[in-house]
């Protein structure tokens, strides 16, 4: 049986509680977790931590296969190595191997894991350690001056023809419960490298690091959705052109909150061609005056059959579904988003409604999540 091992602790100094902090639209820890949830190679993930909240919210994802257990404080302070985290783990329980995930590195994907097993499967390997290839010169300095770590200066290799080296990038190490055992390490015997993308040396330890992995999520994202010609581009009202949220003045007047991004990004679809429109169940004014105010070119309130309404839409402006892009977040925008050409959601949307999307926004609803779905869209003409 292999297992994953995802140990997360409550009292990070740099970013407080950072495992559970929002990142790309989910806590820290999620895409980690989900990803050693996605790998077949994976029988079940433990998440060790000493926090009741992290523990919690872990429990909150649903993620099959993955249990949640408890870690001695002594396992979790600031100076305690990953390895008695380990040992306290390996004492209570048996497998064969072990894949050591950490949560600072969020790009991991359920495939990394999988070729990172092949890898632990090849004759004579005993543990296997992610890293990035590097085709850089190294250097180092002491009291006898600089010197080459990995090439000859008096002969230096042509780029092409430079193996370089691998950087450790501490997204994973698998090893056996037998070998851990015997060495007390997460490493030992013949250790064999599994490859992993440029972008994923890159860890979470600082605040000034969380942008930059944000950005390479975006990256990613767009690069892997393939978007058909849009003709017309269609959102719901509520969730994904506002948070949710009801407010209510002192009078009673219902209020909602919508994002200026939103706005700027309408303007943009107009200004390339490609028509605009809102379609929701709700029939309140509030909606109407925000559709004019965006210069709409459909406005659907009361829809109670989105799909038919939007298959109306095509019809009388001659396009088809293959050609339309949609926003939703509930279950009334489940056949649109599986029938159109670009089905998008939001973070916070029904987790069948976030299955059934092709692109799922880092942005909430109500803070630019429909502009981003807009640039992603015209980034892609």
């Amino acid at each position: 049986m292999n297992v994953a091992f995802i140990p997360v602790r409550g009292g990070s100094k740099s970013i407080p509680l950072k495992n559970i902090r929002q990142i790309a639209g989910k806590p820290l820890v999620y895409w980690v977790a989900s990803a050693a949830s996605a790998c077949p190679d994976i029988d079940v993930v433990y998440v060790a931590t000493d926090s009741a909240q992290i523990a919690a919210t872990v429990e909150g994802f649903g993620l099959p296969k993955v249990e949640v257990i408890g870690r001695s404080p002594q396992t979790a302070s600031d100076t305690a190595p990953t390895e008695s985290a380990m040992a306290e783990f390996v004492e209570g329980h048996e497998f064969d191997a072990l894949v050591l995930i950490q949560a600072t590195s969020p790009l991991l994907t359920a495939d990394d894991l999988s070729r990172g097993f092949a890898r632990y499967g090849e004759e004579g390997v005993d543990s296997v350690i992610s890293g990035v290839e590097q085709k850089r010169f190294y250097w180092t300095e002491d009291e006898r001056g600089a010197r080459p770590l990995n090439y000859d200066y008096l002969h230096r290799p042509r780029r092409q023809d430079f193996e370089g080296c691998f950087v450790e990038n501490g997204a994973f190490y698998i090893t056996s419960r037998e070998g851990f055992l015997s060495n007390g390490n997460r490493l030992f015997g013949r250790i064999a490298v599994c490859p992993m993308p440029e972008d994923t040396l890159m860890e979470i330890d600082e605040p000034s690091d969380w942008h930059i992995i944000e950005a390479l999520f975006k990256r990613r994202r767009k690069a892997a959705v393939d978007i058909p010609a849009i003709k017309l581009f269609l959102t719901d009202s509520d969730g994904c052109l506002t948070d949710s949220g009801m407010y209510y003045s002192e009078r009673g007047d219902e209020l909602k909150r919508f994002s200026a991004l939103d706005g700027m990004g309408f303007a943009l679809l107009r200004k390339a061609g490609i028509a605009t429109g809102i379609v929701t169940g709700e029939s309140v004014d509030l909606v109407r005056r925000r559709a004019e105010k965006l210069h709409v070119d459909e406005l659907v309130l009361g829809a109670r059959d989105k799909l038919a309404t939007v298959e109306e839409i095509c019809r009388r402006r001659g396009i088809s579904l293959a050609e339309v892009a949609y926003v939703g977040d509930d279950v009334n925008d489940l056949e649109v988003l599986r029938a159109v050409g670009f089905g998008c959601s939001v973070p916070n949307a029904q987790p069948e409604v976030r299955d059934a999307a092709v692109y799922v926004t880092s942005r909430q609803g109500g803070d630019g999540a429909v502009r981003e779905v807009i640039d992603v869209i015209l980034d892609g003409r």
